[in-house]
């Protein structure tokens, strides 16, 4: 079953699109850019629709979602963690 979408093989977040995400679950993605799958624990429960870190990402660095920069990580974010408001924002302001 797929639990995250990824659309781009260097997108730093996948988005959860099942319902129920725990922590400690193994999660199984699906990189549609290669029809690849890749498997990633998740750290925090996370909401249908947020994202989920791919990669450690460091404070400062930019964070890729569909191929895309949508902003920048304004704290450190592990691998399988909840990517969100909280430790990420847009560039814009």
């Amino acid at each position: 079953m797929i639990q995250v979408l990824v659309h781009d093989k260097k997108d730093t977040v996948g988005v959860i699109v099942v319902e129920g995400v725990k922590a400690g679950q193994e999660l199984t993605g699906w990189v549609m850019e290669d029809d690849s799958t890749i498997k990633v624990k998740a750290l925090n429960d996370i909401p249908i629709g947020h994202k989920l870190a791919l990669k450690d990402i460091a404070s400062g660095e930019t964070v890729i979602k569909y191929g895309f920069d949508i902003g920048r990580a304004v704290a450190p974010i592990k691998k399988g963690e909840h990517a969100h408001v909280q430790n990420m924002k847009t560039k814009r302001w």
